[in-house]
């Protein structure tokens, strides 16, 4: 049985978290710069399996969106090569890059070797800790991605407040499965 004490440590511990509760939900897209367009949209479909979807004709700038795997990637024209990287070879896994979990390591593996896509390829920890593999590529303007099985890894809060929030199925947006004339 908890004594008083112990009750009002819990309340405040309750409080406490409710204070520093984000409404956030899932990752909902991420934006590239791009040279042209077009090969970076043919990149993102054949290479990884994106989506082309419709973006709103507001928009007064060259670009497109693409969905699949509960993330969007929206492509913008870039106005200033110079702000792109300007080495496209270089893959450093330390450098700034977006990740995908894969479901196997080597059919991605053979769809870059297919592609004559450079890539590095890794293995972090071990089957102890949950060993990690890894694949680093260029998409076509020089930024990185990875591909990784990361679900090997076991994921452990540091501090106090470290309440992971797993998505669910409410974050997806609603897909309009209906062909368009002309599709």
């Amino acid at each position: 049985m908890k004594c008083k004490n112990d009750q009002i440590t819990e309340n405040e511990r309750e409080k406490q978290e409710k204070e520093h509760e984000i409404p956030l939900m899932a990752l909902n897209h991420v934006s590239r710069a791009c040279r042209p367009v077009k090969e970076s949209v043919d990149f993102y479909t054949k290479i990884l399996g994106f989506v082309l979807i419709e973006r709103p004709e507001a928009f007064d700038f060259d670009g497109a969106w693409l969905f699949n795997y509960g993330v969007g990637i929206h492509l913008v024209q870039s106005e200033n090569d110079e702000k792109l990287p300007q080495d496209r070879e270089n893959l450093d896994p330390k450098d700034n890059h977006i990740s995908f979990q894969c479901e196997t390591m080597e059919a991605m593996e053979q769809k870059l070797m297919d592609k004559n896509i450079k890539y590095i390829k890794r293995t972090v920890g071990d089957d102890e800790e949950g060993a990690i593999d890894q694949l680093f590529f260029n998409d076509p303007d020089g930024f990185m991605i990875e591909i990784c099985n990361c679900e090997n890894l076991k994921l452990v809060p540091q501090g106090s407040l470290g309440r992971i929030k797993l998505p669910f199925d409410r974050h997806n947006p609603p897909i309009e499965l209906e062909n368009k004339a002309g599709d």
